[in-house]
């Protein structure tokens, strides 16, 4: 199906065609005023961040849950300043800006023709790892909600299809994904896995973060149908504007796992990433609206 483009999305492109006139540190310096307006003054979400920082980490002291928050707010800032500026990004800037570390196991099971799921959560500036196919020959999907404002959906799916990515609409994913099986194509898809299930989806509860939490298991689903291999992505911050993703293994071959051993490896691993730098995190997110009976 072609969308279309309207006047809300031409102004949206607008808006990134000013923003690329100037070099990604300039904008820094807007993303630290950005900060003193949505944090201070707008207070954007400020209640769902601290009860989420508050239930998640109930061991911090009040001043540590602060500090997490402010330094949350700066990267949630400078994360919407860096989403717009990729959308004209050239392709040796976003190279220099995203390095991949153990591409080869990634690699390896795509030469050998095996379908692989790389598993990945709202974490540092996940927008950027659209542009992992540069440094590979294969298929790369990245699976996604259609959004309701037809400005957003076509601006995002654009911008994420520039470096060669194929944005796949989540009730598209196992039809494509079995018809490139069929068809020999070897290829990698991108599932974010730290969303909220709809109450009539949920079918798997674990603890994450201190929390009874409902977790989505459609990415399994996929995966052992398909007996893919199993990788899981962090992007890991190396500094303001530079990140690495980095590949890790979760399973060689889904069919061998037990029910939800795949959700509950690649959810664990979210944990860990959160735990170890919380403020790359999406916190404004209601993780935990569904409460379980």
């Amino acid at each position: 199906m072609v969308k279309r483009a309207n006047a809300g999305y031409y102004l949206l492109r607008a808006i990134t065609w000013i923003i690329q006139l100037f070099p990604l540190r300039f904008h820094y310096v807007v993303s630290d005023l950005f900060f003193l307006f949505i944090y201070h003054i707008v207070r954007y979400r400020r209640g769902v961040v601290y009860t989420n920082l508050y239930n998640s980490f109930p061991q911090e002291s009040k001043t540590g849950i602060q500090k997490i928050a402010k330094k949350f707010y700066r990267h949630f800032c400078d994360s919407i300043i860096e989403t717009l500026y990729y959308d004209r990004i050239s392709e040796k800037e976003i190279k220099k800006r995203l390095t991949l570390h153990n591409q080869e196991l990634l690699e390896n099971y795509l030469a050998a023709g095996r379908p692989v799921i790389l598993a990945m959560g709202h974490y540092n500036n996940w927008e950027w790892n659209c542009s992992w196919p540069l440094n590979s020959k294969y298929t790369g999907y990245v699976i996604y909600k259609k959004l309701t404002n037809k400005s957003f959906d076509l601006f995002y799916y654009k911008m994420r299809a520039r470096f060669g990515i194929v944005p796949l609409e989540r009730s598209q994913t196992y039809r494509q994904l079995v018809a490139d099986q069929n068809n020999s194509i070897a290829s990698a898809s991108v599932f974010l896995m730290d969303q909220t299930p709809r109450k009539c989806e949920i079918h798997y509860w674990t603890t994450f973060l201190n929390q009874e939490t409902p977790v989505v298991t459609g990415t399994e689903k996929v995966a052992r149908k398909l007996d893919a291999a199993v990788l899981f992505c962090n992007i890991r911050k190396l500094k303001r504007g530079y990140n690495r993703l980095e590949f890790s293994l979760i399973a060689e071959h889904a069919r061998d796992t037990q029910p939800f051993e795949i959700t509950e490896m690649a959810t664990r691993k979210i944990e860990a990433m959160i735990v170890e730098c919380p403020e790359l995190w999406l916190w404004t997110h209601k993780r935990w609206k569904h409460k379980r009976e």
